[in-house]
């Protein structure tokens, strides 16, 4: 049967985007059908516009700490809609690159809700088109929970456009995305509650790390309510919201931000004409391979629920594009050892196993810790302390995860990321010559073991 595209892509975000322009590039014929915008959450409501807020909010940090090295700074004044307006500016261009990337690699672009019909059909505006293969790369949609009050709450979709910055704001949630955007409304000076239902937040997380996080956000002034959950939030007459919690105590804000999970976003998209099934949480199924119950519909990225990162859908829409139609050079995508950084101030960056998980997976753990000032704050009255950490097996002097807490963790993290995932040992590390005077220098230079 001759089809109208070799592979027709729903969702024009990182992995489709990636997907659609490989396919292209190895010569197949390929369309794309995006609704919202170009460049999906990451670009538009995730990490790009996050990651300009966090810079944002860091510069409070940066006057403080001034004065130490001889700076006299006049009254530090900042205006929410420039910071905005900016960020709006950059993602439209964003947006631009994106259209280019696509239409320079040959690719169909339909920038409108499409549905599929069939195992090889969609249709975009009243027009039908067939496919041999279907991408679905639609990502995810932030969720707040059924309680009463809900539509008074926001979720990242909306914090990008605030109109002001408000006073009091109170997020809910443990996981990263509630961490990071408390640190930015906070460091932005807005009052900052975070309220979370377990014991500590950024469950997952090496033990010490989600500790210390803790210390410095607490020696930061930030509000840290844990075991603690939201019963209903009601409007009063001057705006301000009243946050009943379920213990019965009273918060009051005037912005509850709700950051406590995300759903794959398959709204109206037709899979019920599809053999495609779901898992229980009601991700899409795929196989290794990354192909559904409908063998000719694939599926990556957030909306197969694996690890939800940029980086990650990446990888997975090369090698959909690769095995499809450059088999040669496919390779499968590895999911161990993913370097990640959490944006939070101060800034989290982890590789490999936490300590706890290396114990659970039967390794004999030997464990290299180091908390320090920077020498960046010697001169300020900053008491902001660095973690650095290293798990390694004791039998084989293998490290096994690398984790950081402090300034610039995600940079230097990805510079590890490589030597871990290559297989250093803990000699590896002690023998390589550290660059003399960083932060950095600290994870070749750990050689006492911590006693448990």
């Amino acid at each position: 049967m001759a089809y109208d595209f070799d592979l027709y892509v729903i969702g024009a975000g990182s992995g489709g985007v990636r997907a659609a322009r490989f396919a292209a590039g190895f010569g197949a014929k390929v369309a794309v059908a995006e609704s919202r915008y170009l460049g999906g959450t990451c670009v538009n409501v995730g990490c790009v516009p996050k990651k300009l807020l966090v810079y944002g909010a860091h510069f409070a940090e940066d006057f403080e700490q001034a004065s130490g090295f001889g700076w006299s700074l006049g009254e530090a004044k900042f205006d929410w809609a420039t910071l905005i307006a900016n960020k709006d500016r950059e993602i439209n261009r964003l947006n631009g690159i994106y259209r280019n990337l696509l239409v320079n690699s040959g690719v169909t672009l339909h920038e409108s809700h499409a549905k599929v019909l069939g195992p090889h059909e969609v249709e975009v505006d009243g027009q039908r088109f067939t496919a041999e293969h279907i991408l679905i790369a639609t990502g995810g949609w932030p969720q707040i929970p059924d309680i009463p009050g809900r539509e008074h709450a926001i979720s990242s979709n909306e914090a990008f456009f605030l109109k002001a910055l408000p006073k009091r704001v109170l997020v809910v949630g443990g996981g990263y995305i509630a961490v990071e955007f408390a640190g930015i409304f906070h460091g932005l000076g807005a009052q900052t509650t975070l309220v979370y239902r377990g014991d500590l937040f950024l469950r997952g997380f090496d033990g010490a790390v989600r500790q210390h996080l803790q210390e410095e956000l607490v020696k930061r002034g930030m509000d840290l309510q844990f075991n603690a959950d939201i019963e209903r939030i009601e409007k009063q007459a001057d705006g301000s919201l009243n946050v009943t919690l379920k213990d019965g105590r009273q918060l009051a804000a005037d912005c509850v931000f709700y950051a406590t999970g995300r759903r794959p976003m398959l709204d109206n998209l037709g899979l019920e004409n599809t053999g495609v099934t779901l898992d229980k949480r009601g991700f899409i199924e795929v196989d290794d391979l990354y192909q559904s119950a409908e063998p000719s519909i694939l599926a990556i990225g957030d909306v197969i629920g694996r690890v939800q990162l940029t980086p990650v859908a990446l990888a997975e829409g090369m090698a959909v594009a690769r095995r499809l139609f450059k088999p040669e050079q496919y390779r499968p995508v590895d999911y161990k050892m993913i370097p990640t950084a959490v944006f939070s101030l101060p800034t989290i960056g982890t590789v490999g196993l936490s300590e706890e998980q290396a114990r659970e997976e039967g390794h004999t753990v030997q464990v290299f810790e180091s908390r320090f000032r920077p020498m960046k704050l010697t001169l300020t009255d900053c008491q902001e302390r660095t973690l650095m950490k290293l798990v390694v097996d004791a039998k084989t002097d293998k490290v096994l995860g690398c984790h950081m807490v402090g300034p610039d963790a995600g940079e230097i993290i990805q510079g590890l990321a490589i030597a871990v995932r290559a297989g250093a040992t803990k000699r590896d590390f002690d023998e390589t010559i550290g660059v003399h005077p960083t932060a950095a220098e600290e994870f070749v230079t750990m050689r006492t073991p911590v006693e448990r």
